[in-house]
């Protein structure tokens, strides 16, 4: 590696520091700043004004909010990220723990079936360049980009939940059926769960395969162009061949970039779809505790999903520096 890829990569990640700095500083303003007592759901009507303020002095919000914003960062470098309001005082980061799983799988699957979709499509849309497929297809994905997700997901709840009543509607399995399962693995290896997960993977997927099929669609058109696809040709190799091993190949590097940013992105944009599928995720839960005004939950959340989103974006830098030699020769100039 040379001298100027690895002078790139520390410049990105001082900047990715200073990001999740800024982010959680907001977070922390955000939430003290909000309207509404955070404490409400603990309060009896019965409650002393003494009583109250040991409530207070419980979660530190007695202090001064300087000395709140130094306790709050030093746990945070701990991992301590606190006590819930509305959740009988259960550790934040355990029911994070909880829900960061379900969230996982609902993201790599959509990103799965998206970006099979998306880049087999690109190349297809490519390969039939002005004819009606290309021309309904392009129409198609800009219309699902445009489309709100809630939308989507409503209108496909109607039809395969409510009406023909061949997927089920809404949480991960029946009731009480997440507290039945002792393993993430049993999770995993039950039908009923992926029977739960089907609806609202394609409602994301439907979102999120527009990218990487315009995308692919767009580099493959530049790659064709080329002189190296041109000698393919001449050398005798099928159209096929031509498509897949030299001109989608060298097209990739772009939508591999994109798919490392897209998971980062999409666990952050899953909080409309879990609403609507009443899925027990980070989103939901992050939902839910901002209508509880349960600051150390909603803050856990939304760090949660600041931290992984930062983190794929560096990824997909460091991606980006080692595939694209382009990148490693402008920082080696820029160190030069």
């Amino acid at each position: 590696m040379s001298r100027g890829v690895v002078t790139y990569i520390v410049g990105r990640f001082l900047q990715s520091v200073m990001v999740l700095w800024i982010i959680v500083t907001l977070l922390f303003l955000l939430f003290r700043l909000a309207p509404g007592n955070p404490i409400a759901n603990y309060i009896d009507v019965n409650f002393t004004r003494e009583q109250e303020l040991n409530l207070l002095a419980r979660f530190g919000l007695d202090k001064p909010l300087h000395e709140q914003y130094i306790v709050y960062l030093v746990n945070l470098f701990k991992l301590d990220l606190g006590e819930t309001f509305s959740y009988a005082g259960r550790s934040v980061l355990d029911i994070l723990k909880e829900d960061l799983p379900n969230t996982i799988y609902l993201t790599l699957s959509s990103l799965l079936v998206a970006y099979g979709v998306g880049v087999l499509g690109g190349i297809a849309m490519a390969a039939l360049r002005g004819s009606l497929f290309e021309r309904v297809g392009t129409t198609f994905t800009l219309m699902t980009r445009a489309a709100p997700t809630f939308w989507v997901g409503m209108l496909l709840l109607t039809f395969f939940a409510f009406q023909w009543k061949l997927l089920p509607s809404s949480g991960i399995g029946p009731a009480l059926v997440r507290y039945r399962w002792e393993t993430e693995w049993d999770k995993l290896m039950s039908p009923v769960f992926w029977r739960h997960m089907i609806l609202p993977t394609f409602t994301l997927a439907v979102y999120l395969h527009g990218l990487p099929l315009l995308l692919m669609r767009s580099n493959m058109l530049e790659v064709l162009d080329q002189d190296y696809v041109t000698m393919s040709r001449l050398a005798g190799y099928s159209e096929w061949r031509v498509m897949i091993q030299t001109a989608a190949r060298n097209a990739m590097l772009p939508v591999l970039t994109a798919l490392t940013l897209g998971i980062g992105y999409s666990i952050g944009g899953n909080v409309v779809i879990e609403v609507v599928y009443s899925w027990p995720g980070l989103g939901r839960t992050l939902v839910d505790a901002v209508q509880e005004s349960d600051y150390p939950l909603a803050q856990g959340a939304f760090f949660l999903i600041a931290v992984i989103i930062v983190i794929m974006n560096f990824i997909a830098d460091i991606l980006y520096s080692l595939l694209d030699p382009r990148v490693g020769a402008s920082a080696q100039a820029q160190v030069s």
